[in-house]
């Protein structure tokens, strides 16, 4: 491992320094060889949640893993600029390619070089980014929305989702940043931009109705598309749907299962539009998750109070608790990276023929 020399404080009266350092070391622990980050112990891997898990590694002094963690997503991306779903240790498990998962490489590079300014490292990255970013847009449709995946016999989905192309925007908009530290213009990558935050804003009806998941109501702040009052409004249209009080964020309306994961990127949602208050006392409800090893539980399923999956710990929900404290004591200098001030405003394209063109 690394000389760790993190600059993560722990989040007053929630969880200390020493207990974020915890996880970090618990999260180090799971890394393969080859840099990949499984969800556990022998467990499988996606793109999206290891990029997740080498953010956090960043911001908790793991740069060595981190870099070895991006290398990984170099060594298995595909010609396309893909990458399958579900990687088991040097095999495939699951050849459907997410455009979400895809995209998100983007905002991790750029999430490092804002956390360490390694200009090289960030270059020597810079093609899998491009072509990750490249293979995503091939997929944008018509109004704007990005079609959610290729299915294992390579045909395109023929729908849109909201949280994935929500995420989508956010790994644009890091895309066009990463670009101008190094140079770099991509303005085609802004007008996409524009165009899917417009439909994310203004448009849900263009998305496949998925409305009983916590992370469609969150996530278009949590990207950046929905900013100031119409994320306000939004979060406060969906809190007594969504929150169990005291508990945490439900994974699905229906249930009354809590997940840390989807709880913690909520927390950055509500930091995002300044509610801080709000945050902390969110936060603070991954208490009940947390183990003395550093690990999180995935869910807490209620009344019961039983873990769903049953025992099961994740490496991207120990990671989303890692981003969600360094946002809210704005520790390392990649900490504001889902705050809608990180960027500039961005660009609002509706399609033509859009009721909605200013």
């Amino acid at each position: 491992m690394s000389q760790v020399a993190s600059s993560l404080g722990g989040v007053p009266g929630i969880l200390t320094r020493d207990e974020l350092a915890t996880t970090a070391s618990y999260l180090a622990a799971l890394q393969l060889p080859s840099g990949q980050v499984p969800w556990f112990t022998g467990g499988h891997s996606d793109p999206w949640n290891h990029v997740e898990a080498a953010m956090a590694l960043t911001v908790t002094g793991y740069d060595d893993e981190a870099r070895a963690a991006y290398r990984w997503l170099a060594a298995t991306q595909l010609g396309d600029g893909s990458w399958f779903n579900y990687y088991l240790g040097d095999r495939v498990r699951d050849t459907r390619l997410d455009t979400n998962v895809c995209a998100y490489v983007a905002a991790g590079v750029y999430h490092y070089l804002r956390a360490t300014e390694d200009l090289e490292f960030a270059a020597e990255l810079w093609p899998v980014v491009e072509a990750a970013l490249t293979f995503v847009l091939r997929w944008q449709l018509a109004d704007g929305t990005i079609r959610w995946s290729l299915d294992a016999q390579g045909r395109p989905e023929s729908y849109a989702l909201l949280t994935g192309s929500s995420s989508i925007f956010h790994s644009l908009r890091c895309g066009v940043a990463l670009a101008e530290r190094l140079g770099v213009a991509k303005p085609e990558w802004e007008l996409a931009a524009g165009r899917l935050g417009h439909a994310v804003a203004h448009h849900p009806g263009a998305f496949a109705p998925k409305n009983e998941f916590a992370m469609d109501w969150y996530y278009p702040i949590f990207s950046g598309a929905l900013r100031e009052s119409a994320g306000v409004q939004r979060i406060g249209d969906g809190w007594e749907r969504h929150v169990m009080e005291g508990l945490g964020v439900r994974c699905v309306s229906t249930n009354d299962w809590v997940t840390a994961a989807e709880t913690a990127e909520c927390v950055l949602a509500l930091d995002a539009l300044g509610l801080t208050t709000k945050a902390l006392d969110l936060f603070a409800c991954t208490r009940l998750h947390r183990r003395d090893d550093g690990a999180y539980w995935t869910g807490i399923a209620y009344p019961d109070r039983v873990t769903f999956p049953d025992r099961e710990i994740t490496s991207y929900t120990a990671a989303a608790i890692i981003l969600a404290a360094d946002a809210l004591t704005s520790s390392s200098a990649a900490s504001g990276i889902f705050r809608h001030d990180e960027f500039a405003t961005p660009l609002d394209l509706p399609e033509p023929g859009c009721p909605l063109a200013r």
